[in-house]
């Protein structure tokens, strides 16, 4: 997984309430996020979440840079304390094209909606290129004659 600093919404960030991710991607700005490649929205809880009820995580565009009054791109359920566990991830998808007006506004970020009140717990968001998976297989490596 290729994670650049400029497209990190989330960096181990404490979630207690609902809020919204610290940063924003501004799509007025000259940047080179991999033309060609595909890029996806990674949500990733750091350190378990512990003492709410729930959380959903939204992928949102906003004209505003502290992402008020938000479109939602793609979302989650809401999802059950006791899943939220450090190393889960959530909401793992190819960023899709914003093709309509009214999904393509300046900001990108991520919306965190909190059901109680956590007491700890930290989350890591952004846009990767190229998708961190690792399958273990059984060796097959005859290592008899050596």
């Amino acid at each position: 997984m290729i994670l650049d600093q400029q497209l990190l919404l989330s960096d181990k960030q404490a979630i207690t309430a609902s809020t919204v991710s610290t940063n924003t991607i501004d799509l007025t700005q000259a940047r080179d996020p991999g033309p060609g490649d595909s890029l996806e929205l990674v949500i990733r809880v750091n350190t378990a979440l512990t003492g709410g009820t729930s959380l959903q995580f939204a992928y949102v565009t906003s004209a505003n840079a502290d992402l008020s009054s938000p479109n939602v791109i793609v979302q989650t359920p809401a999802i059950p304390a006791a899943n939220l566990t450090a190393g889960s991830e959530w909401l793992r998808v190819q960023v899709p094209a914003l093709s309509l007006d009214a999904q393509r506004q300046r900001y990108l970020g991520v919306q965190y909606t909190v059901a109680g009140t956590f007491a700890g717990g930290t989350v890591t968001a952004g846009l990767v290129a190229d998708r961190e998976a690792i399958v273990n297989y059984p060796s097959g490596l005859n290592v008899g004659g050596f």
